[in-house]
C-alpha cells in the first residue's frame, strides 16, 4: 500500500508541472513507482523556446555592400539596353538583352557552372586591378555567328567544339561592341581601358583569382527571335575593392545628372540652328461635296467662314507654333506673326 502512496514531494512535484504546462512529464512522474527511500523527486525544468538559427556559410561570405551591388546592377541595367541596340545594328535583327541577376559567389563556384567549350574571354581593365572575364554561352553565341555570315533567326544544331580561327575573327567584333558599351557605361564612375588578353575555350584553364576567393556575377540574357542564352561578366572583389565608394547608389546618382554648360548649350544651338523644318500657314477650313471638288475650276472661289480679320495658326512640322495675319510683302503672300501658342494643340475645324 506504501508505494500507492504519493509523498508531499512528489505532489508539489506535479502541481509545478502542471503550471508549467508540462503534461507529458507530469504523466511520466506519476506512472512510474515512488523512488526508494523516499527521496525527493527532481525539479521539473520547462524546455526553452528553441532559439532562431541562421546559415552562414564562411565559403561564401558577403564581401560587396548592399549598396554598390545596387549600383551595379542600375549601372549595368543602362548597359544592357545600350548593347542591344548596338548588337542589333550590327546583325541587323532586334536583339535584346536583358540582365538578369547582379550575384556574389566563389570563383570556382562561377567556373564549374560553365559549360565546357565555351567562349571565355580574359579581359583588363585598368586602373582595376587583375583580370575580368567575359563567358559567352555557345548556345547564342553560334546563332549570332550564323547570323553575321548571313544566316537567318532559325536555330541549327549546336556545335560542341572549340572556335575555329574564323569563328574567333567574328567574335572579336561582338567582344568589341560588349567593351566599348561597357566602357561607357563605367565613364561617369571610372575611366577603364579595356582589352581582351586572351580567349580559351576551356574555363578551368584559367585562374585569375584563388578558387574560395569572392566575385561579382553580372549575368545577361540575349534574345533573338526564338533563341536564348547567357552571358556572363564576372568581377573579381579585389578588382572593385579600392573604387567601392565610387560605386555607391548616392554618388551614381549624382554621377547621372550634369549642369548644362555654356559650351554644350551653344553647341546644340548650333546644331538646331541649321535644321530644316516645315512651316505651314492654315488660311481656312471647311466641308465640300465631293461632286463640287470634282467641278473646280481655275478662278473658283470657296467661301468659308473664317473672318478675314481673324488670326491664322502657323504650324511647325505639323503642330500649332504661332498666330499670325495673313496679307503680302514686297509682291508676295506673307504672314505677320502676332502671338506665339501657350499649349500646342490641333486647332478646330473653321
Amino acid at each position: 500500500m506504501g508505494g500507492d502512496v504519493l509523498s508531499q514531494t512528489e505532489v508539489e512535484s506535479l502541481l509545478s508541472a502542471m503550471a508549467a504546462g508540462g503534461e507529458q512529464s507530469a504523466a511520466a512522474t506519476t506512472g512510474g513507482p515512488a523512488p526508494k527511500g523516499g527521496g525527493g523527486a527532481a525539479p521539473f525544468i520547462p524546455p526553452k523556446p528553441r532559439a532562431k538559427i541562421t546559415p552562414y556559410d564562411f565559403k561564401r561570405p558577403e564581401r560587396v555592400g548592399k549598396e554598390q551591388m545596387r549600383a551595379l546592377q542600375t549601372l549595368h541595367e543602362g548597359f544592357g539596353r545600350n548593347f542591344g541596340a548596338a548588337l542589333s545594328a550590327l546583325l541587323r535583327s532586334i536583339v535584346e538583352v536583358k540582365l538578369t541577376s547582379v550575384d556574389q559567389l566563389t570563383y570556382s563556384e562561377f567556373v564549374f557552372s560553365l559549360e565546357n567549350p565555351t567562349c571565355f574571354n580574359l579581359l583588363e581593365a585598368p586602373p582595376l586591378e587583375g583580370n575580368l572575364i567575359l563567358d559567352i554561352n555557345p548556345s547564342i553565341l553560334y546563332p549570332i555567328i550564323d547570323r553575321m555570315l548571313g544566316g537567318g533567326r532559325e536555330g541549327g544544331t549546336l556545335a560542341r567544339r572549340p572556335l575555329t580561327e574564323i569563328e574567333l575573327r567574328l567574335v572579336a567584333r561582338i567582344t568589341g561592341l560588349f567593351l566599348d558599351e561597357l566602357r561607357h557605361a563605367w565613364e561617369n564612375v571610372l575611366d577603364l581601358r579595356l582589352s581582351v588578353v586572351r580567349v580559351e575555350s576551356n574555363p578551368q584553364l584559367v585562374q585569375i583569382v584563388p578558387p574560395n576567393e569572392v566575385v561579382v556575377l553580372i549575368s545577361f540574357e540575349l534574345t533573338i527571335g526564338e533563341i536564348r542564352g547567357m552571358m556572363n561578366l564576372c568581377v573579381p572583389y579585389n578588382a572593385i575593392e579600392r573604387i567601392g565608394g565610387k560605386l555607391s547608389a548616392n554618388s551614381w546618382v549624382a554621377y547621372g545628372r550634369k549642369a548644362a554648360t555654356t559650351e554644350s548649350i551653344e553647341q546644340i544651338s548650333r546644331k538646331v540652328g541649321t535644321s530644316l523644318v516645315e512651316l505651314k500657314v492654315q488660311l481656312a477650313r471647311t466641308h465640300i461635296t465631293a461632286g463640287d471638288l470634282v467641278s473646280l475650276q481655275v478662278g473658283d472661289i470657296i467661301t468659308t467662314s473664317k473672318d478675314v480679320h481673324s488670326t491664322v495658326p502657323v504650324f511647325v512640322e505639323g503642330i500649332p507654333k504661332f498666330r499670325a495675319r495673313p496679307g503680302a510683302f514686297r509682291g508676295h503672300k506673307a504672314a505677320l506673326i502676332e502671338s506665339a501658342v501657350e499649349t500646342p494643340t490641333e486647332p478646330n475645324a473653321e
